[in-house]
């Protein structure tokens, strides 16, 4: 499903520093969010929760959680899966940025 690699994208964008599953939530229903459609924030904070409380079972899982109750991070330091998602969005996002021209200024000059 498209929650899971915006949840994944999140986690990875955040680092080490965690982030809660309040504000995770929040993220993912903002990117799904449109002029038309407007998802249910309530339901996207269910599977959000439920996605983290899966996928942080073990040591060695993908995600863990923190000290703080409610706050996760990705498991980079047990997890090699973890490690190649950071490497994986990080060139993603070097891609990107790349590919963006700066836009040119085509706007007529008035006094000249």
């Amino acid at each position: 499903m498209t929650y899971d690699r915006q949840i994944l994208r999140i986690l990875t964008d955040v680092g080490d520093k965690g982030i809660s599953v309040q504000l995770l939530a929040k993220h993912v229903y903002n990117q799904n969010s449109t002029l038309f459609y407007s998802p249910d924030l309530s339901e996207i904070h269910a599977y959000v929760q439920q996605y983290l409380l899966k996928n942080s079972k073990s040591s060695s899982s993908l995600i863990e959680s923190m000290e703080q109750r409610g706050f996760y991070r990705l498991n980079t330091s047990h997890n090699a899966d973890a490690r190649q998602l950071v490497l994986e969005f990080r060139e993603q996002s070097s891609d990107d940025e790349k590919e963006e021209k700066p836009q040119q200024d085509l706007s007529l000059d008035l006094f000249g």
